[in-house]
């Protein structure tokens, strides 16, 4: 029985989910033998010439950007820079599936500040949702408690990078290229990885190590054209929410790579924010809006798809 679009739209994002949460898991492997910096900076080098090769293909290295424009591409580049940062650094020191499900939060705090900065509207029951997802949020973190972790502000601040950064990305110019954006991204994000790497020290590659950068560098470039696949596929209302299929793949590699198994207090506060997501763009399909999560992806460096 062959399936409709909407069908094949979820199964492709189901699949650029698991690409971009192997890519994750392959990262915090490598991060085993190699300091953040130079596995970021490893992992730019491979992405660039992949990139570049498809922004040749593409034409996309031929756009000029206006002064404007320059200023909103370096801006939402600085947050992709810190938001690649902090996740990799959260998923160097903390279990997958922990820092996965903080990241949950970001489609909530998107909704929150378009509508305080943008005065996007928003009524109660979505109000009452980025509520719950806080709470969610909270009951994770544990702030205060003996069992908080201060490695937890590491994804919270990935919240904060990317949530800002979708602000900016409303403000590209309509004409920009989104492979441009992405080059200018992993090219800024690389050299500072590797102005940085110096002051964390480098070590000798090893043939695994490298294998596995490479991996992942393959992977999560598959798994955004997957995501602008699947979003061009089916509609936004039905494909949207296997964006939360990440959470699932990260707790499954968790469990089986790493040995990691979250403890009540993440399994109930993902919950939470998962259920509050999926209400959020819920209601924000009957009022016959795009879920602003459905614009530009919720994972670092770089976050390309759908024109963002």
């Amino acid at each position: 029985m062959p399936l409709n679009d909407n069908a094949r739209g979820a199964l492709i994002m189901t699949a650029a989910m698991a690409g971009f949460t192997c890519n994750d898991a392959a990262m915090k492997l490598a991060f085993e033998n190699v300091p953040v910096a130079q596995g970021i900076f490893a992992r730019g080098v491979m992405s660039g010439v992949l990139i570049l090769l498809l922004a040749w293909r593409t034409g996309a290295l031929g756009y000029r950007p206006t002064r404007r424009g320059t200023v909103v591409i370096a801006l939402r580049s600085a947050c992709e820079l810190g938001s690649t940062i902090t996740f990799l650094q959260a998923l160097a020191v903390m279990p997958l599936a922990t820092a996965s499900s903080v990241l949950q939060f970001v489609p909530l705090a998107v909704t929150m500040v378009a509508a305080l900065l943008f005065r996007e509207p928003v009524g109660w029951r979505r109000w009452s949702a980025i509520a719950v997802g806080f709470v969610g949020v909270m009951v994770m973190i544990r702030p205060g408690g003996e069992a908080f972790d201060t490695n937890i502000l590491y994804p919270l601040g990935t919240v904060a990078f990317i949530t800002v950064r979708d602000m900016l990305t409303r403000s590209l110019d309509p004409d920009t290229p989104s492979v441009f954006a992405s080059v200018v991204t992993i090219v800024a994000v690389t050299i500072f990885a590797g102005a940085l790497m110096p002051a964390q020290g480098t070590v000798g590659l090893d043939q695994a190590t490298a294998i596995v950068i490479l991996v992942a560098s393959t992977i999560i470039l598959v798994g955004y054209i997957l995501s602008i696949t699947a979003m061009r596929v089916g509609d936004i209302s039905a494909v949207s929410p296997f964006r939360y299929t990440g959470l699932l793949w990260a707790m499954l590699l968790g469990y089986f790579v790493f040995d990691e198994v979250p403890d009540g207090p993440t399994f109930i506060g993902a919950g939470l924010v998962v259920a509050a997501g999926l209400y959020t763009l819920w209601r924000e399909t009957l009022v016959g809006r795009g879920h602003p999560a459905a614009s530009a992806s919720t994972r670092p460096f770089s976050a390309s798809d759908g024109g963002a």
